[in-house]
């Protein structure tokens, strides 16, 4: 029986993988660059620090660390203050999780006061213990740093504990290191088919809540 839930933000509890899709190119643009590259392939493993040195070693912006991530984080602030959505049936997984007892935390890539707001707009901050970020870890999800603080967070069995994930490579990492993986359909990820293979539980949509709850539950 499931005991804990590590939660993925974007793409997987918010449906917010579009503004992350072109942020990497609008930023530059902002900055009048043009990118050479995909940006959006190129900064997918990446922590925001990560992204902000790419830009000073590949396209020799000058602004500091600090000051890339605080004008990156300006130009999404206000999507997820106002306007990011949960994807459809994510608050009535998360009752059902919460009245079975499961113990829920966030594990996310994205900046903690933009995860923060989100989750308060949309009703469900209250169903999570605390947010851990790769920033807060020093570590991207290629490494299951994160996925650690957040299990000793809630003290649950990790064979017993079940990571929701809607990247590939981050639910490899958290597959491989022994936790229950649950890959989440988000229409930004390609690796569909290696997704259904690796993952314990292949999530299309989460319309179906008391059909997943109870499959966890057993």
């Amino acid at each position: 029986m499931i005991q804990g839930a590590i939660f993925d933000l974007d793409g997987t509890l918010l449906d917010s993988m579009s503004v992350w899709d072109t942020i990497g190119e609008d930023y530059l643009r902002s900055l009048g660059m043009e990118p050479k590259e995909n940006l959006r392939e190129t900064f997918q493993a990446f922590t925001l620090e990560q992204s902000a040195e790419y830009y000073r070693e590949h396209y020799g912006v000058t602004l500091s660390v600090t000051e890339i991530i605080k004008n990156v984080n300006a130009m999404v602030e206000n999507y997820y203050i106002e306007i990011v959505p949960l994807k459809p049936g994510v608050k009535e997984l998360l009752t059902k999780l919460h009245n079975h007892g499961v113990k829920m935390c966030i594990a996310t890539a994205t900046d903690r006061h933009l995860a923060e707001a989100a989750l308060k707009r949309c009703g469900v901050r209250k169903f999570f213990s605390e947010i851990f970020t790769c920033a807060q870890v020093g570590k991207s999800k290629e490494d299951p740093g994160i996925y650690h603080a957040a299990l000793e967070h809630l003290g649950t069995d990790k064979t017993q504990t079940v990571v929701f994930e809607d990247a590939c490579y981050a639910l490899k990492t958290a597959k491989a290191d022994g936790f229950v993986a649950a890959a989440v359909y988000d229409a930004y990820e390609d690796n569909q088919k290696e997704m259904r293979a690796i993952s314990d539980f292949y999530i299309d949509d989460f319309s179906d809540v008391d059909a997943f709850v109870n499959s966890i539950s057993k």
